[in-house]
């Protein structure tokens, strides 16, 4: 079953559920992935991929003339038992958890000179976050990120991105069987930022992945998070808060492949924007392939727009080889402030400006809980109000 809901102007929304032996679905799932570059054209704007994004703003990351003149500067603080390593292009671990979907990631694939490794061995529970902080120092720059945990190995990662780039990365998950990982990749760079990654994760039997995606800055940021499945019992918890200002372009596209059976997905994106040219794009595809019988899978994006000139493009996709699954769905609602919600609390006494501020707070919430770390929500809950200050003061 689907549900779909679409509220107006500023804003579209649209949705699909295929079944493939009757229809297909013309979205990002067919992209044939590859670590060459020339296999894939120097996007125009007009493909299915690209029609959203401002190409124009990515200062060359999709056509090739982007050459690295600039650097970012990582900073790993691990928990004793983490394996911190910079290795070579050549290593192995590279690559496992899937190859490039566009040519911007084929691209950082084939430029990046070293990789990070973070790897938290077998049986491995971790007490403390693992924390890196990627500070952008200016220029372009293509780097690749590989997290592996071994089988039965527990850990929460934080990745914060800061300061002023043109960032291209690949970033992979690798988590054995009974692996449990939390992944926080939190975006807040400055005003002209360029940010365009793809995240890769594959999940073990029995394992669980969790990705919290939080985008605030930027002038550009565009991610791309998939999932597939390496054995049955896997679960994936994707979800993401963003909130779009004046000019920024943030666009979220995600894919979650059911490539074996009996496993689970659940998919919560929300965001708020305000401000003239404001543009937030998420696209959720999920594919739930011809052997992936028993697989469950939801998926929601809700969006509120604070000001009139912002505008949402929210697109879930859903494609379905097999009958046997025990559920399926995904939802998409973008909207204004609820009157009712706002009439019910300055019935209450409660001026109209703090209300807006609780029915935003409250909208969050549910997300901001999702992160587990103390400092890095009480963070998030200070950039918000941050933003809210200048939306409904």
């Amino acid at each position: 079953m689907a549900e779909a809901q679409n509220i107006p102007v500023g804003s579209t929304t649209a949705g699909s559920i295929a079944v493939a032996a009757e229809s297909t679905v013309a979205t990002r799932m067919s992209a044939p992935p590859s670590f060459d570059v020339a296999d894939f054209p120097v996007p125009h704007g007009r493909e299915e991929e690209w029609r959203f994004t401002p190409l124009e703003r990515l200062r060359g990351l999709h056509d090739g003339t982007a050459t690295a003149t600039g650097g970012v500067k990582v900073a790993v603080d691990a928990p004793e038992g983490v394996i911190v390593e910079t290795v070579g292009r050549d290593d192995a671990r590279l690559g496992r958890a899937g190859a490039p979907v566009d040519r911007v990631a084929a691209q950082a694939y084939s430029a990046f000179e070293r990789a990070s490794v973070v790897t938290v061995p077998k049986e491995t529970v971790l007490t403390e976050p693992i924390r890196i902080a990627v500070h952008g120092e200016g220029g372009t720059v293509y780097a690749h990120q590989v997290i592996e945990l071994g089988a039965f190995a527990e850990a929460l990662v934080v990745i914060d991105h800061t300061g002023d780039a043109v960032l291209a990365a690949n970033v992979e998950y690798v988590l054995g069987d009974g692996a449990k990982l939390t992944v926080v990749s939190v975006q807040d760079w400055d005003d002209k930022a360029v940010h365009v990654a793809q995240h890769n994760a594959l999940v073990g039997r029995d394992a669980s992945f969790k990705s919290v995606v939080v985008t605030f800055g930027g002038d550009v940021v565009r991610l791309h998070p998939r999932v597939a499945y390496a054995g049955p019992g896997a679960e994936a918890e994707l979800f993401g808060l963003y909130f779009t200002d004046a000019g920024q372009h943030q666009e979220h596209r995600l894919l979650v492949d059911h490539n074996v059976p009996h496993c689970k997905s659940n998919v919560v994106y929300k965001g708020a924007l305000q401000g003239e040219d404001a543009h937030a794009v998420w696209i959720g595809d999920v594919l739930i392939e011809a052997k992936a019988e028993g697989t469950d899978t939801y998926e929601m994006n809700r969006n509120l727009v604070l000001t009139d000139g912002a505008r949402v493009d929210s697109v879930p996709n859903l494609e379905i080889e097999t009958g046997e699954i025990v559920g399926a769905g995904h939802a998409s609602a973008t909207g204004r402030f609820d009157d009712e919600q706002l009439f019910y609390l300055m019935a209450r006494g409660i001026p109209e400006q703090d209300a807006r501020r609780l029915v935003v707070r409250g909208f969050f919430a549910e997300l901001v809980q999702q992160i587990g770390v103390p400092d890095i929500e009480e963070r998030l809950i200070a950039k918000i109000e941050e933003e809210l200050e200048a939306a409904v003061a």
